[in-house]
């Protein structure tokens, strides 16, 4: 009888839903906790990042800087005018003329002596007119000239340290 009362009694029925609830939340605690190792993780990382991704030069104000005096008398510069280097095509092969003093003959059979010859040329024509590798070297080649002998001649110029090496274009009718 005592189980019907309380079935049908409502503030009977409140009691027993009010225990099952302390009830259940008495089986699971609720436990709170941040977790502290993926943080660390993602701050170390950030750190990382930043620090790679840092500019680590001095501010510009602490760069040493020297303003030339206001009487310091100008330097003109001036170009040099470049060394020309001629190459004309002949039957036994080319002719080249470096300047206007040195020629070399490139002959079919010896063309890597000949080239040996042109190197030797060239560095007494440097020294004659006191000039650098790194003064200009304009070459001018005749049209008739083949590919392959003007080829060996640009590489060897190249290859003696001749840096600022230009062409000739001349435009054809």
């Amino acid at each position: 009888m005592r189980t019907e009362s309380l079935k049908t009694d409502p503030a009977a029925t409140h009691f027993t839903a009010a225990s099952r609830l302390t009830r259940l939340f008495a089986r699971k605690p609720l436990n709170f906790t941040l977790r502290m190792a993926p943080m660390i993780d993602i701050i170390f990382l950030l750190l990382i990042f930043f620090m790679v991704c840092a500019k680590w030069r001095p501010p510009e104000q602490f760069l040493p800087l020297q303003l030339p005096t206001a009487g310091a008398s100008e330097i003109p510069l001036v170009m040099t005018e470049p060394l020309c280097i001629y190459i004309t095509a002949q039957d036994y092969g080319c002719d080249v003329q470096i300047g206007q003093i040195h020629s070399v003959q490139i002959r079919q059979g010896n063309v890597e002596k000949d080239l040996a010859v042109l190197v030797e040329q060239l560095e007494d024509c440097l020294a004659a007119q006191h000039r650098f590798a790194s003064d200009p070297i304009e070459i001018i080649c005749a049209a008739e000239v083949k590919w392959d002998y003007f080829a060996k001649i640009y590489n060897v110029l190249y290859g003696a340290g001749l840096t600022d090496i230009t062409f000739h274009l001349t435009e054809s009718p």
